[in-house]
């Protein structure tokens, strides 16, 4: 878990640089956990901020659910990394392996399903992972319609934080049920689509979302091997926002479906 001063600078710009090592200065970072290359952590601003980074070798996955929509890395994400960079954070892994080892199988299972019966968003992630149903569009929507009703006041300035759709749609990917994950991408981008006319600020980040979604649900398409009437059905959902009023993604939606065509006849 290696990264430098230069490399922090080289992903924000130059005042969020310096806005994040106050940050740091001052102590907003109230917890900061790894699990081997994961780190989490809370950052205070004008409210707390979660902060999520992975790292992969040389590349660096950085999340935070603060409404900055500039270029490169946000402050909260800056004051992390520099806290990384002075000292790696414990790696905690190391002692839950152990404790796994010696524990018990009706122990494990009996602590399972009181995390589960107390966390829905554990069951939809365990369920995604280890069960053989999953969600509709339409329910998944309703969740997601229902984190833009809590922060719309009575528009949604922030960034929502859409990680755990995404979350379990990688899970479906890994199990290669892609179609399972296409019904969570197309979730979505059609619902974020659908309440772009609730949002008033983090525009980027909202678009950053339905492109995300866009591309996991074409990769998920293209996975199954469709025929050309059932490519045409998948292809359709996308036409279809693309056509939808108020045309405020349209672009999106209709370079998408060009990419999505042009795959699918190479």
């Amino acid at each position: 878990m290696r990264v430098d001063e230069e490399t922090i600078r080289n992903r924000s710009t130059d005042a969020v640089f310096d806005r994040g090592e106050t940050y740091r200065k001052e102590g907003r970072i109230q917890q900061l956990d790894r699990f081997e290359n994961l780190v989490t952590a809370a950052v205070s601003g004008s409210k707390l901020y979660d902060v999520t980074i992975k790292f992969g070798g040389r590349s660096l996955d950085t999340k935070c659910t603060c409404p900055y929509d500039g270029s490169g890395d946000c402050k909260h994400v800056v004051a992390v990394l520099l806290d990384i960079a002075a000292g790696p954070p414990e790696d905690e892994s190391k002692g839950v392996e152990e404790v796994l080892d010696d524990v018990s199988a009706d122990d494990l299972r009996g602590f399972v399903r009181d995390v589960l019966a107390e966390h829905a968003e554990f069951r939809e992630r365990f369920l995604a992972l280890f069960g053989d149903d999953h969600k509709s569009v339409e329910e998944y929507r309703e969740e997601i319609a229902q984190l833009f009703e809590q922060h719309a006041d009575p528009v949604v300035f922030e960034a929502i934080d859409f990680s755990r759709f995404f979350d379990i749609a990688e899970q479906y990917r890994d199990r290669d049920r892609n179609l399972a994950a296409a019904t969570v991408y197309q979730a979505i981008f059609e619902e974020v689509d659908e309440k772009s006319n609730w949002i008033d600020g983090a525009y980027n980040h909202y678009a950053k979302t339905i492109q995300t979604a866009l591309d996991g649900y074409a990769d998920c398409v293209l996975a199954t091997d469709p025929t050309p009437e059932e490519f045409d059905t998948y292809a359709g959902v996308l036409e279809r926002r693309a056509t939808t009023e108020p045309p405020i993604n349209d672009e999106q939606f209709w370079r998408a479906l060009d990419d999505l065509e042009e795959r699918y006849e190479q």
